[in-house]
């Protein structure tokens, strides 16, 4: 889903609703019924959501009328890497086991953890 994106609350409920309807959706008419909203209402909400990037709407003829079945998009998941700390100089740190939050010994004091955190910003190799 994309990230820090104001939803209201009959929004958040739309999204449930339509993700415990799993892969076939839910059918925007059926959806307003259920949330207690209008017609029209129900297509504001569909359309803001797929506006946000949350839903598809893939328009259909059921029972002679007009409505589109709502579904959830699905993102790929974010691929981890270890990369992104390979080269961290606490894995080779020889006091780690002395390092810790409030310590004389800590991560926000450690001049080489700082180096390296500086250096992956400014997409420069560590120097020492």
């Amino acid at each position: 889903m994309p990230k820090s994106v104001k939803l209201s609350e009959l929004e958040r409920k739309a999204i449930e609703i339509i993700i415990k309807r799993g892969e076939n959706g839910i059918m925007q008419s059926e959806l307003w019924k259920i949330l207690g909203t209008d017609s029209r209402e129900g297509s504001r909400i569909a359309i803001r959501l797929e506006k946000k990037g949350f839903v598809t709407r893939e328009p259909i003829v059921h029972e002679g009328k007009h409505t589109y079945i709502l579904k959830i998009v699905k993102k790929e998941p974010k691929k981890i890497s270890i990369s992104s700390v390979k080269g961290i100089p606490c894995f080779t740190c020889p006091i780690i086991t002395k390092c810790g939050q409030g310590g004389e010994i800590n991560p926000i004091a450690c001049q080489k953890l700082s180096n390296w955190i500086m250096s992956q910003v400014e997409g420069i190799e560590e120097v020492g």
